[in-house]
């Protein structure tokens, strides 16, 4: 394969990949406020009936002054079993007689109570507005908050199976560049919407073009960076997702308003549309598809940027046709999806990849986007995650050139199952250390997230490779949609959620070994050098060998 040794001619870690990986960088922060938004955009305060007694100002004005609001929403509410006013029922009429103190409370049946026919209010201490407070999704419409979710989750879905193949057709930065005008426009929009069902719309697109940046921003960053440096590059494109995490915590703690703070994460994204058209195409996906003519023009620009003047007078056309001559006499039909799937070299490796993200998507998102549920501090323990997601970050940074791909991969999603499956030992009381096993589950997940893109970007041919990504991001998100649904299994035993998180995360660790190692390997171009890779691993004599020839001579 001679594309690596013309990325490696005109700078494989220079000024170009620099201003390329911080220009990528950007989006990925935002993108992840994206993701978690809803965690305080969605956030439940505490509620009760509108009362007139209490709530309209005429009927107080009638009613005697020694009367404080907590004796008024006495006779107004009634009662739940844990000895707390109730949300979503109220007395039909005031319970005057509740005032005595040898009174006994009636047993708020049905004749007693009603809904909140005259609406809620809301305590507004810690958020001002919320999409719960606006179209009030409690009580009888509290299941419109998770809808919501599932929504969202299913754009991404669905963009990751739109964008991977459109991508492979038409490129990865003009796929990337209408992906950021998607968001900017309809994150935008989400804040202005006037009913539930626009804003589901609105957010479903905004998830859509998600999908498309995640994919195309992780395969520009591949396609123009040598192996030798790929982690290195790769893992400081993903630190952008555990500073989301942070600046999301952040900035939902210094705006209380939901709309303000969708349009304080969607109106940066047109900025990242203008300055997109900058960045160069795949030059490696250009010379693939048959396009060397571009192909040429993006390598001399990236020789220009890197400072490789020589390089870039040097490199012609002759020159490129023949250091590439099998690639560019190759046939440049489209290759089929079918293939991943036909081809035994491939078969097993889209599986066990689909298996892997399943698990990953499954169960972050079954915990991470139900901090509410968490702790009472949510700002505090999303910036928390987004630590320990850091740390796992790093730690895979400094690991993975070392200790190869898949024995990253395995340790970090065994680790987060066994976290996952310990806390089911724990009991409720011990909160503190519930809190820290979750936590050093979430950062073994954010280990989990940089080592299963970059292998699975080494792991599919550049023919295939979107097509490849798509269908594991479209697993991801099939676990992420189903991962909170589970939840609602908490109500049988709070144990079981986590079982389930944990069983899941620890058989995609056992898949992970089915995956052939490709550290320091160079990425395949075509169906035929994947063939070539397991044809020459096949051909290396394993350790076991060597014992049996040594056998023979006795």
């Amino acid at each position: 394969m001679a594309f690596p040794d013309l990325l490696d001619k005109v700078g494989d870690l220079g000024r170009f990949q620099v201003l390329q990986n911080v220009a990528l960088l950007v989006p990925i922060i935002l993108l992840t406020s994206q993701n978690m938004i809803e965690n305080f955009s969605a956030a439940v305060p505490r509620h009760r009936c509108w009362l007139p007694l209490l709530d309209n100002a005429t009927a107080q004005a009638t009613l005697p002054g020694d009367l404080g609001p907590e004796d008024l929403l006495a006779v107004s509410i009634p009662l739940g079993p844990d000895q707390q006013p109730q949300r979503c029922r109220r007395f039909r009429q005031p319970q005057w007689q509740l005032l005595d103190p040898n009174a006994t409370a009636p047993n708020g049946s049905e004749a007693a109570t009603e809904p909140c026919v005259d609406g809620w209010v809301y305590d507004d201490s810690t958020f001002t507005s919320t999409i719960v407070t606006t179209w009030d999704l409690v009580c009888d419409s509290q299941a419109m908050k998770p809808m919501a979710q599932s929504i969202f989750l299913s754009g991404v879905m669905v963009g990751a199976a739109v964008c991977g193949p459109v991508s492979d057709r038409f490129g990865r930065r003009k796929v990337l560049t209408w992906n950021y005008l998607q968001v900017a426009v309809s994150g935008t929009v989400v804040a202005f919407v006037p009913t539930f069902s626009l804003y589901c719309l609105f957010r479903f697109l905004v998830a859509f073009g998600l999908a498309g940046i995640m994919m195309n921003t992780t395969t520009l960053v591949m396609e123009w960076t040598s192996a030798r440096f790929r982690i290195v590059t790769m893992t400081f494109n993903f630190m952008g997702f555990s500073l989301g995490q942070v600046l999301t915590g952040a900035v939902a703690y210094g705006v209380r308003t939901w709309p303000a703070l969708q349009l304080l994460i969607s109106v940066p994204f047109f900025i990242c549309f203008l300055y997109s058209w900058w960045l160069p195409e795949s030059a490696r996906w250009l010379l693939i598809t048959g396009k060397p003519d571009r192909g040429l023009r993006e390598l001399q620009r990236v020789a220009a940027i890197n400072g490789k003047k020589t390089v870039q007078d040097t490199l012609s056309m002759e020159a490129l046709r023949s250091a590439m001559r099998e690639e560019l006499s190759a046939d440049h039909t489209a290759v089929r999806l079918s293939a991943l799937l036909c081809a035994p070299a491939l078969r097993l490796r889209i599986w066990a990849s689909m298996l892997c993200w399943f698990a990953f998507g499954f169960s972050f998102y079954g915990v991470a986007l139900d901090l509410q549920s968490l702790g009472s501090n949510m700002f505090l323990l999303q910036g928390l995650i987004g630590a320990m997601d850091f740390l796992g970050k790093v730690a895979t940074l400094l690991l993975m050139n070392y200790l190869g791909r898949r024995t990253i991969q395995v340790s970090s999603l065994v680790l987060a199952g066994l976290c996952m499956l310990a806390n089911t030992q724990v009991p409720q009381v011990m909160g503190a250390l519930r809190s820290a096993l979750a936590l050093l589950g979430l950062g073994a997940l954010g280990s989990t997230f940089t080592s299963i893109n970059i292998f699975s970007g080494e792991l599919f041919p550049t023919v295939l490779r979107m097509r490849a990504v798509g269908l594991c991001q479209m697993a991801a998100r099939a676990g992420a949609f189903l991962g909170p649904v589970v939840r609602m299994l908490s109500i049988h035993s709070p144990s079981v959620p986590l079982f389930i998180y944990g069983s899941a995360t620890l058989l995609g660790g056992l898949a992970t070994l089915l995956l052939p190692e490709t550290k320091s390997l160079p990425l395949p171009d075509t169906m035929q050098d994947v063939q070539n890779q397991a044809v020459k691993k096949a051909a290396q004599p394993t350790p076991a060998a060597r014992p049996v020839l040594k056998s023979t001579r006795f």
